[in-house]
This record gives C-alpha cells, sequence and structure tokens, in this order.
C-alpha cells in the first residue's frame, strides 16, 4: 500500500507564503502529475514528501502513518539532472542504493552479502533496458541511458512512492518518448504511488492518470508574499471535458506571461 493523505498543509519561509491550504488524497498506485506556472511550489510540495523540507503546518501521512521527517527507501526520487556517480560503474551505481540500505554506517557490503545482492541489482538493470551496458560508466551513456540508470538507482530499493522533479526536461524528443513508456511500464509493474512535477502540459496528460495544477488564487500587489499556491485543479484524466478546459485554460496563461 502507498495511500497519501494530506490535510490543511502550509508551507512558509518567514513572511513568504510558498504553499497554503493543501488537501489531498491520494490512493495507492495513482499517478499524479503536478503543473503550474513557475514557482508555484511543485518542487517545494515534493521536497516535502521526500522528506527534505518539513510542512509549517498542517500533517501527512502514508498508508496512515505520519510521514518521516527524512528521506527514506519508502520513497524514491528522481531529477533533471542523472544524480547517478561518474566514478561507478552502472553496476556499482546500482548496488549503492541496496549497499546504502543494507549497510547504513558503512555504505558498502563485502563478501557473501555483496555477491547476494547483485542479482538485484541486474534484475532492476534489466528492467530498465541497460543490461548490455553494466560495467559502463555513466560518461559512456547516453542522456537517456543516464535518466534509466537514475531510475534503476531509485527503484532497486523498491519504494512505495516515486517522485520526479522534471525527469526528462533535459532529453530530446525522441528519447522522451522512450522514457515515457519505460516509466509507464515500471509503474504499473511495481504498483508505485508517483507524483511527477513537469512544465510540460502535454507530457502531464500523457502519463498520468491525474492532473493536480498549482497556482495562486489569493494575490495581493502590495504583499506578493503574503499568500501561497493551493490546487486549484484536481483532474481524473477520465473528464475529457475538463481535461480540454484546463489545457486551454492553462495554454491562454502561458501566452500571457
Amino acid at each position: 500500500m502507498s495511500a497519501v493523505e494530506i490535510r490543511n498543509l502550509w508551507k512558509e519561509y518567514g513572511d513568504q507564503v510558498v504553499l497554503e491550504r493543501i488537501n489531498l488524497s491520494v490512493p495507492s498506485g495513482e499517478f499524479c502529475a503536478l503543473i503550474g506556472p513557475s514557482g508555484c511550489g511543485k518542487t517545494t510540495f515534493l521536497r516535502m514528501m521526500l522528506g527534505m523540507e518539513q510542512p509549517t503546518r498542517g500533517t501527512v501521512t502514508l498508508d496512515g502513518a505520519p510521514l518521516p521527517k527524512e528521506p527514506g527507501p519508502d520513497r524514491g526520487v528522481v531529477f533533471q539532472r542523472y544524480s547517478v556517480f561518474p566514478h561507478l560503474t552502472v553496476l556499482e551505481n546500482v548496488l549503492l542504493g541496496l549497499e546504502f540500505e543494507r549497510s547504513p554506517l558503512l555504505g558498502k557490503l563485502f563478501g557473501a552479502r555483496r555477491r547476494a545482492s547483485v542479482p538485484e541489482a541486474n534484475a532492476v538493470i534489466e528492467e530498465v533496458g541497460l543490461r548490455d551496458s553494466v560495467d559502463k560508466y555513466p560518461g559512456e551513456l547516453s542522456g537517456g541511458m543516464q535518466q534509466r540508470l537514475a531510475i534503476a538507482q531509485t527503484l532497486v530499493r523498491r519504494p512505495k512512492v516515486l517522485l520526479l522533479d522534471e525527469p526528462f526536461g533535459a532529453l530530446d524528443a525522441g528519447t522522451k518518448v522512450q522514457m515515457y513508456e519505460l516509466v509507464r511500464r515500471l509503474w504499473r509493474e511495481n504498483g508505485m504511488t508517483v507524483f511527477m512535477v513537469t512544465h510540460d502540459v502535454k507530457e502531464g496528460f500523457a502519463l498520468a492518470t491525474r492532473v493536480l495544477a498549482f497556482d495562486k488564487v489569493r494575490r495581493d500587489p502590495q504583499a506578493p508574499g503574503a499568500y501561497g499556491a493551493n490546487i486549484t485543479y484536481d483532474l481524473p484524466l477520465n473528464a475529457k471535458a475538463e481535461r480540454r478546459d484546463l489545457m486551454e485554460r492553462l495554454r491562454v496563461k502561458s501566452e500571457a506571461g
């Protein structure tokens, strides 16, 4: 299970309100795309889900328990920049996730414990299509392959919740299509709950089962930091008419600057 419940969530930095009054119920296995203008708190929301930031007010629970206040194996994250270690091979990069989990003090496995972990790492490497590159270093891989490796690093720990922060922003159009197919397949096969931040509205609608649009609904020109963003649209993607309306509104808003 990986159900997420958020109640009256606020995030403030001093006098700057970033997010306010966020209420959200996300059942296990949902794929949520977070869209909206730059600076509206999407990445801040993701960082709170990861445990890198703490809410100013409100609660977040995962399967009924308070969300741990630091990153853990129940939540995995993939960033736009490839979070891989250039001095390690593909296999060593993926093994590292298991080493940190199973040997937190040393961050290293030895002997029989390491040998027992290699098949697990190789299975995930094969899942993401890098079986023929296990002994290569990241510098020998294309951008798309490096992002596959970053995903493998995360998946090897079998997280309940997968957090994606603009994971395809640096990829070309052809590679993006391949990555879309990969992420959708891995999401279905592993039953994860996914939150994906994207500035590409079409990407959100193409991948997700639910779109969460963030924006400020209250503004004060004299105090621009007084109010934060909220979820202005919460749209399941079987609502086709509403989806077309939302896409048009977002397009007009983007063109208006």
